[in-house]
């Protein structure tokens, strides 16, 4: 796991583990047999229930090994605060911008297809794909079984939810006659292009070239359509902006929530009593969510999120991941039209 997608967050888990402290254990020396292991047990009973066969469960299960690398990354997931300009440049570098460009050309059919099916940009599904793993060059290196297993079984508070996810894993590759063994992902068991948990994968997944199976781990373009699927299921509203510009006083007003990842609630009167002002003209009725960034000369810079902005913010729980994903969007889309790329005739510029 690069350090850029540990500050990241874990794609759409955002999962913190705030300094918990996990017991030393030997890795790979223990394992999750149902036979002898009452929490493996009685989820292949619960998947028995669903359909799935026991003795391929059981199977599986048994094969699974306790990763305490697993439980020292959950153990560090929170680390020190970033500001802005710190967590923007992980990912605003020309070469991701322009490698964006270069996967956007490698499948405009794709695009163009999630742009007329979902209406949402494909300057943003690239840029979340961008920003979750480089295109697909980092889909993570931990065995997806080992790492959920981990989880629903060791860790002190969140065992219900990863043993949700570790039921939806092993179904998943059920259902797709994949080994669960060679699939491979976050250390939290985030998978493929979009890095997807398995019940999103579950719930947005979708074939989006027809050949009969939903492939985040391998087939980009079934990545692009689940992207665009999961932003249109969140309530992506087509042409819509995601954040406007504004200018503020040099420091940050006093009672005025900003930075909030809930639908936006502040109007634009409030705004103007906190100084604030917007740098496009806005509907007087329009709410939005005060931003407001540190720049690396400790310099505030205020923006005001749309309804998109929070929609980006329910595939990870953090409004620097949704500024990163729109600033990387927009680089993107101006390296496209810098380079003088051709978009296919009659499409709108995302």
């Amino acid at each position: 796991m690069s350090r850029a997608k540990r500050m990241a967050g874990v794609g759409m888990l955002g999962v913190m583990a705030g300094g918990l402290a996990f017991p030393l254990m030997a890795e790979d020396t223990q394992n999750f047999d149902p036979e002898h292991h009452s929490g493996a047990r009685a989820l292949v009973k619960s998947l028995e229930g669903e359909g799935l066969p026991s003795d391929w469960l059981n199977r599986q299960l048994r094969q699974a090994k306790l990763r305490q690398s697993v439980l020292d990354a959950m153990a560090g997931a929170a680390e020190r605060h970033l500001e802005w300009h710190e967590y923007r440049d992980i990912f605003m570098t020309q070469q991701r911008i322009e490698e964006g460009v270069e996967f956007q050309q490698a499948h405009q059919d794709a695009f163009a297809k999630a742009e007329d099916v979902y209406g949402v940009p494909r300057d943003i599904i690239t840029a979340i794909i961008g920003v979750e793993t480089y295109y697909g060059r980092y889909r993570g290196d931990h065995p997806v079984l080992d790492s959920l297993a981990t989880l629903a079984f060791e860790h002190p508070t969140r065992g219900d939810f990863f043993t949700r996810e570790l039921g939806a894993f092993l179904q998943i590759a059920h259902e797709q006659q994949v080994d669960p063994m060679a699939l491979k992902g976050s250390y939290a068991g985030a998978m493929g292009y979009p890095q997807f948990i398995p019940t999103s994968y579950q719930a947005y997944a979708v074939d989006f070239d027809g050949d009969g199976q939903r492939d985040l781990w391998n087939n980009p373009v079934d990545a692009i359509g689940s992207v665009a699927n999961y932003f249109a299921e969140h309530g992506w509203q087509e042409g819509r902006a995601v954040y406007y510009p504004a200018e503020g006083p040099e420091t940050a007003p006093s009672g005025l929530s900003a930075n909030q990842i809930t639908p936006p609630d502040t109007s634009l009167e409030a705004l103007e009593n906190a100084g604030i002002t917007p740098d496009v003209a806005l509907d007087e009725s329009a709410s939005v969510t005060p931003l407001v960034l540190t720049l690396s000369d400790g310099q505030l810079t205020y923006r005001l999120g749309d309804h998109n902005f929070y929609v980006i913010t329910r595939y990870n729980h953090s409004h620097l991941y949704a500024m990163a994903v729109a600033e990387l969007a927009e680089a993107i889309a101006a390296e496209v039209q810098e380079v003088g790329v051709q978009r296919p005739q009659g499409e709108d510029d995302a």
